[in-house]
């Protein structure tokens, strides 16, 4: 499919749902990529990529930081405490803030480094007990704990069954958002960016789309 289809689907979906142009931040999804796909997308411009493994983009990242210094890399994937020193100085953004240890943990660096990366909550719309991210019922307080601790919370993340319609998932994520205030939606992924969209996303996550499909083999 390409960015460039993906670009166009998304300024459509934008003028179709009343959205302004350019709402829409696009996260080109670079895990398990080969470097020369990367590569190929980072010469057609684009410069905002999301990945899922901290030692992954470790690996990879700062060298195509020299040669693109304006590009932004945010975590999108479980983020383990032990690995947070390494992700807040790596990323601009987490999209996976879910349990009181790693907001502890990520105030406890924010405060020794004078700055944090922008965090997004991670909620559980399905409750899926495989699958990380805060419950539905529990997210005011924790915003509250978050808040108290003086993290950046700019926004919301889900990931919606797999068997399920997404669209009821990503509303209810956007009434959460509205009633804490904040106005990030990190929701929508190759098959449902645009429902997300229509529901009020502010960032889509999408990869094999872009890329082409992943051989986690060769990882």
């Amino acid at each position: 499919m390409g960015l460039h289809e993906i670009e166009t689907r998304i300024a459509e979906a934008e003028a179709k749902y009343g959205r302004a142009p350019g709402s829409v931040a696009l996260i080109a999804v670079s895990k398990v990529q080969p470097a020369e796909r990367v590569e190929a997308v980072l010469r057609e411009g684009h410069r905002l990529f999301g990945e899922n493994y901290v030692q992954e983009a470790q690996g990879k990242w700062p060298a195509w930081r020299a040669a693109f210094p304006d590009v932004a890399v945010h975590m999108i994937g479980p983020l383990q405490t032990n690995k947070a020193k390494i992700a807040v100085d790596l990323f601009e953004a987490i999209h996976t803030l879910d349990r009181p240890s790693l907001a502890t943990k990520l105030a406890n660096l924010a405060q020794a480094r004078g700055a944090s990366p922008d965090l997004f909550i991670q909620v559980n719309t399905g409750r899926e007990p495989q699958k990380a991210g805060v419950l539905p019922e529990d997210l005011d307080a924790f915003v509250a704990e978050a808040r108290a601790m003086d993290l950046p919370v700019q926004g919301l993340m889900c990931i919606p069954p797999e068997d399920e319609d997404p669209a009821p998932h990503f509303a209810a994520l956007a009434g959460m958002a509205a009633r804490n205030g904040l106005a990030g939606l990190s929701m929508g992924m190759s098959s449902d960016f645009e429902a997300a969209i229509a529901a009020g996303a502010t960032h889509v996550r999408v990869g094999s789309a872009i890329f082409g499909a992943r051989d986690y083999a060769a990882r």
